[in-house]
């Protein structure tokens, strides 16, 4: 695959993939992009989920913790704890980040109108899911332009030429 292999990631990412998309995107390739993203952030071992969904499943997800009663292209949800703090851990436990949702036929309409590859939009949306989760945001210019340029470092770091992601 096009992302480069950590030779030990120490971050637990679970990745589901919902059946009709199984064979277009791998969970291997996505692992090591979010380890990629959680390493080049200087993440300490974490736990992150990451999941492929189709526009029902991130409309009702959207609808129902966000209010927004549309689908979208990518949500994170995080786990960091009350006040933005973790949790207390037992030890030998790893904190978990929490959970990035990628609608992959929305990544597909969007690389199409971008010119693209479709595994060059899922990455640069799981990319940006994880960067919400370690903090980072968009919500004014100045934000903005610090995420995007994040993001566009990380993306750098992944060579995503004639990657198909399966």
């Amino acid at each position: 695959m096009a992302a480069p292999r950590p030779s030990r990631c120490p971050h637990r990412i679970e990745v589901q993939v919902a059946r009709p998309f199984r064979g277009a995107v791998r969970a291997p390739w996505l692992r090591r992009i979010a380890c990629h993203v959680l390493l080049a952030e200087g993440a300490g071992p974490t736990e992150l989920g990451v999941v492929i969904a189709d526009d029902a499943t991130i409309h009702e997800l959207n609808h129902r913790f966000l209010g927004i009663d549309e689908p979208t292209d990518v949500l994170s949800f995080g786990l960091g704890g009350q006040g933005g703090r973790p949790f207390a851990l037992p030890p030998d436990e790893v904190a978990s980040l929490g959970e990035v949702i990628i609608s992959y036929p929305t990544a597909v309409r969007q690389a199409e109108e971008q010119g693209h590859s479709v595994p060059a939009e899922v990455a640069h949306l799981l990319v940006h899911g994880i960067l919400h989760l370690l903090g980072y945001d968009h919500g004014t210019p100045e934000e903005e332009r610090v995420m995007l340029q994040k993001a566009e470092e990380i993306l750098a770091g992944l060579d995503l030429e004639g990657a198909s992601g399966s």
